[in-house]
């Protein structure tokens, strides 16, 4: 959902009505996971998705005639091997998708314009929608009481996080990319020439020693560090205190006798107000940081990086899906509900 708040939020600033369709169950394979959206405005422009295209056709119509109508509907769609051409989901899943309207002036409208304003802030919050019974539709942002069975309850506000030591060249396309996957990316640096906003749109930009930053940064198992410094005086310190921390992914740049060199200078205890790392917090380094792609350029070398992360946080393998056998997209279940 949170693709499409951005959009959404101006929509309805300008008064525009809108339909909002949600993936709201999952049952078997499919491309996308319980709260991927799409909205839809009365003129026809169309924002986001919530299947691999396979069904957005009839999501479109769905959503127009909510418009029309003012009511809100669960509409449920999966294969047919009878019918394999028509609407359905041809990677053999099903899903049931929430079409609401979004109207000026209604509490949908107002939930969209809080939401997004949540999101742009990164501040949790959930989105609790009812997709059963004579409420269907009706959402109510951060609950307190236990959602219904009739209920989904959708986290937002908390994307996941890259934090990138060293405003290199391959940090700049490292951000770039890790925005538009829907990261919140964050660039340390202490060289203030290099570390900018002007290089670095959209993310956060901190002037400040790497190490010394991170000790106070809030870490969490979603949370990626990427050190891209190619600097002992930067990058060792800021392993100490990343390796020790919860991030969910530590890697370094750098060739394989760069990691050797590295290793010694990280196990060793002499340096000055300095531990050897424990050997059970290096097992968890990724270094050389990336999958084997055969990239050089900056972007390329980026794609890498970042797909190594993704790999990581979903427990894939990274090899080629057409040496693998099964299902593309894993099971979800048959409904995610808080």
């Amino acid at each position: 959902m949170r693709g499409i708040l951005p959009m959404g939020a101006e929509w309805s600033r300008r008064g525009r009505p809108f339909a909002m369709a949600t993936l709201v169950a999952v049952s078997g394979s499919a491309p996308r996971e319980v709260g991927a959206s799409m909205i839809v405005s009365a003129d026809g422009e169309v924002f986001g998705n919530v299947s691999g295209g396979c069904v957005e056709g009839a999501v479109f119509e769905q959503c127009l005639h909510a418009i029309q109508s003012g009511s809100a509907s669960v509409e449920t769609f999966g294969y047919s091997a009878a019918a394999a051409f028509s609407v359905g989901l041809s990677c053999g899943g099903v899903i049931e998708v929430l079409v609401r309207p979004v109207l000026p002036g209604s509490a949908a409208a107002a939930d969209v314009l809080l939401l997004a304003e949540r999101e742009a802030r990164a501040m949790p919050a959930s989105y609790t929608l009812t997709v059963a019974g004579a409420d269907v539709g009706r959402g109510v942002i951060d609950q307190t009481s236990p959602p219904s069975s009739g209920a989904v309850t959708i986290a937002l506000g908390s994307p996941p996080r890259l934090i990138i030591v060293g405003a290199v060249e391959f940090a700049v396309a490292l951000s770039r990319i890790a925005i538009a996957a829907g990261m919140q990316v964050t660039v340390v640096d202490p060289r203030e020439v290099f570390a900018t906003t002007a290089r670095f749109p959209g993310a956060e930009v901190v002037v400040a020693w790497p190490h010394r930053y991170l000790e106070t940064a809030e870490v969490d198992a979603r949370t990626a560090v990427c050190v891209l410094t190619h600097d002992p005086k930067f990058d060792v310190p800021a392993l100490r205190v990343a390796l020790a921390s919860a991030a969910g992914y530590v890697g370094v740049m750098g060739s394989r006798r760069t990691h050797e060199e590295r290793l010694e200078r990280l196990t060793d205890a002499s340096a000055p107000a300095a531990e050897a790392v424990p050997a059970e917090q290096l097992e968890r380094l990724r270094s050389p940081i990336g999958l084997d792609l055969g990239g050089r350029s900056p972007e390329e070398t980026a794609l890498s990086i970042l797909a190594e992360i993704v790999a990581d946080r979903h427990g894939a393998s990274g090899r080629r899906l057409s040496e693998l056998s099964g299902p593309v997209h894993r099971p979800l279940g048959a409904r995610v509900a808080s």
